[in-house]
């Protein structure tokens, strides 16, 4: 344990959940990049989380990530707190007048299948991105015409301050991909509205879902999924496909052969390689179309100079 990290959770209040210090969080990515957190907490459920929030010191730092998906860390890591919820918020629920309810760590398309099996429609779109509900909620995930804004009913969570809330979709103020709930909201379940469907109808929309996905995007890859937002009136990988950057490389990042708003890791990239060449392409899409891209990858943490500095 480094002198800084020992120095933290000694003055951190006690939990029935994990308190990791220089906690890995490479292998929490699907880059598979980055430095550590100074201290990782897995919170045993939504009153472990509330009960820590409310006797966390508050100029500790607080950030909260999901399965990574959509998430760059950079490689000076990330100092305070780096909240994880674990399999206390994995459960799925099916209610009755079509609704879902999730927690925040469970997988998108483990949600749609499971009001698929339910018969219960309007889901499916889930089934298409890859990431936990917890990130869906705070970006207003979607995939192929539809959006969480389109399903959710309310979230529950727990303020900076340890106290327990509910949003409404009002209260969201969803736009696309970007919530304008507060920051230090941090997100443990969520309502969802479906319809009454048939099972094998939407299995088979599903099945597409999951036939598009694999055909145009790397998946198999280790990359972050979609990496900028398409601005307004363009597609973002045209963008950057008419700028010259298919396969553009940088140490050991790609601009992805398959779908150029894909970045991916080829094997030996640094957090750095990756966000220099994200920019790279900025730049050129800029230079080539006027247009800005904006990030839609989430980065968190220090460069290595911030870290040592």
């Amino acid at each position: 344990m480094s002198m800084v990290a020992d120095h933290l959770i000694d003055g951190l209040p006690e939990v029935r959940g994990e308190l990791i210090p220089d906690a890995p969080m490479a292998p929490l990515t699907w880059f598979r990049v980055g430095g550590p957190a100074e201290v990782l907490f897995r919170p045993a459920d939504a009153e472990d989380l509330a009960d820590f929030l409310k006797a966390c010191p508050p100029e500790i730092s607080i950030t909260v990530v999901g399965v990574g998906s959509n998430l760059l860390v950079r490689d000076g890591g990330v100092a305070g707190v780096v909240i994880r919820m674990g399999k206390a918020f994995m459960g799925i629920e099916i209610l009755d007048g079509h609704r879902v309810r999730a927690g925040t760590a469970a997988l998108d398309m483990a949600v749609a299948r499971s009001a698929m099996e339910a018969g219960i429609a309007g889901l499916e779109f889930f089934r298409g991105i890859p990431g936990s509900i917890g990130g869906a909620l705070r970006m207003n995930g979607g995939a192929y015409e539809k959006e969480t804004m389109d399903v959710l009913i309310e979230a529950e969570g727990v303020t900076r301050a340890g106290k327990r809330v509910t949003y409404s979709l009002a209260d969201m103020g969803y736009s696309y991909r970007h919530s304008n709930a507060p920051a230090d909201i941090y997100f443990t379940s969520a309502l969802f509205q479906g319809s009454v469907g048939d099972k094998s109808e939407i299995e088979r929309r599903m099945n597409e879902i999951t036939e598009r996905r694999e055909t145009s995007q790397p998946i198999r890859t280790r990359t972050g999924g979609s990496t900028f937002k398409n601005p307004e009136g363009h597609k973002s990988w045209q963008l950057i496909d008419a700028a010259g950057c298919r396969g553009l490389t940088r140490g050991g990042a790609q601009v992805s052969e398959k779908h150029c708003n894909f970045l991916i890791n080829t094997g030996d990239a640094t957090a750095s390689d990756i966000e220099e060449l994200g920019e790279d392409v900025r730049k050129r899409v800029k230079e080539t179309s006027g247009v800005t891209l904006d990030w839609e990858i989430r980065r968190i943490g220090m460069t290595r100079d911030e870290a040592s500095s």
